[in-house]
């Protein structure tokens, strides 16, 4: 008889589905500088993004940030810990893990499994920023399940974080699925 494969997905993991994070409010408040460095990263020059009196003309009134900005706007506060600096202390840490969920406010995953990968986002555009918008967010996990792989168990991890205004003006809804190998 084969061994049965492990079971990642414990009663303690199941009981964290639909668990959903207080919500965890950017740093900075969205500003034309950080627009125009995304529209760089991203080599996006339209006009929309940058230039006051175009943007004035388009049904926006005024300039907006990219549809995706929402997703960037959450950097590490002025004195906190570099996460990465956890690179130094743990050889084996990966620079990704569980970092997303800790940093949107969502409890660790108790799964025993070391490697992880974007097994894809699933994004609903609704609104966009504005500069001076303060981005907040509200994540759950939506679902965690295991399929059994060519070399073994996979863990998916289905993160839905809804990202809004502080004035309650939802921008973005994204589904991120997480593979755990």
């Amino acid at each position: 008889m084969a061994d049965q494969p492990q079971n990642y997905v414990t009663d303690e993991v199941r009981a964290l589905i639909g668990v959903e994070s207080a919500p965890v409010t950017a740093h900075d408040a969205v500003e034309k500088g950080a627009i125009r460095r995304h529209c760089q990263a991203i080599m996006d020059d339209d006009a929309l993004y940058w230039d006051d009196e175009y943007a004035a003309t388009t049904p926006y009134g005024g300039v907006v940030a990219p549809p995706l900005f929402p997703l960037h706007a959450f950097r590490r506060a002025p004195g906190t810990p570099d996460p990465l600096d956890q690179a130094l202390e743990d050889p084996e840490y990966d620079g990704a893990g569980q970092g997303l969920a800790a940093r949107l406010g969502l409890p660790v995953l108790p799964i025993k499994l070391k490697r992880m990968l974007n097994g894809g986002n699933d994004v609903e555009v609704l609104a966009l920023a504005r500069p001076g918008d303060r981005i907040v967010a509200r994540s759950r996990y939506r679902d965690v399940y295991q399929k059994e792989g060519k070399t073994g168990p996979l863990v998916f991890v289905i993160v839905e974080t809804t990202y809004s205004t502080e004035a309650g003006q939802d921008l973005l809804l994204s589904r991120q699925t997480q593979v755990w190998r």
